[in-house]
């Protein structure tokens, strides 16, 4: 059974969608969710579904990125998972902690990659005049949101869409594809999952 230790940042929806799939014959079971955002709405989700939890608040770090990370690996290391999933967490990894972590840590990211990395995704694929949107799970490199594509789900971008409306329809998806990615990742198949 693989252990999986879950990132977030806010609300945790895709951190739910992601716990509340590895059930039964699931091949892997959530052991900690851990936040960078003191009292992310995440926390007491997970709280709720009886997961572990833990706060490494960057801020009192300043620009010390190796020691937020550090104190993040130390965390990471008591609950000994096997895999990460990124799930809205909202700080950009180093080098270093992606290095330690490769081939094991996956993120879910609110475009069809390669396009759109980075922050605003569904406003610029709108300006861009796209006919479609969607979500990428994909594993994460030093490069962001460019490691290897493992699924994706599209949605239509419909005529007077705004970036929110759009993001509300990808939501659910990226509710769907990543539950699926982590079941086929956990048992050791990076075919990439195709969602409609």
């Amino acid at each position: 059974m693989k252990r999986v230790a879950i990132l977030v940042s806010g609300s945790g929806s895709n951190m739910v969608a992601l716990a509340e799939s590895m059930v039964g014959d699931h091949p892997a079971r959530p052991v900690l969710v851990l936040s960078n955002v003191p009292g992310a709405g995440g926390l007491a989700r997970a709280a709720a579904l009886g997961i572990p939890t833990a706060v490494v608040d960057h801020r009192p770090f300043g620009k010390d990125r190796a020691a937020f990370e550090a104190a993040l690996q130390a965390e990471l290391e008591a609950a000994r998972p096997d895999i990460l999933c990124l799930a809205g967490f909202m700080r950009v990894l180093t080098e270093g902690f992606v290095g330690r972590w490769q081939g094991r840590m996956l993120n879910i990211h609110p475009s069809l990659l390669p396009k759109y990395r980075g922050l605003d995704t569904h406003g610029r694929a709108i300006e861009a005049g796209d006919t479609e949107a969607g979500c990428t799970v994909h594993e994460v490199t030093a490069e962001l949101d460019g490691g290897p594509i493992l699924g994706q789900a599209r949605v239509p971008v419909l005529p007077g869409d705004s970036p929110e409306a759009l993001a509300t329809r990808v939501l659910p998806m990226e509710h769907r594809l990543y539950p699926a990615v982590l079941r086929r990742f956990a048992a050791g198949d990076r075919r990439p999952v195709t969602l409609p």
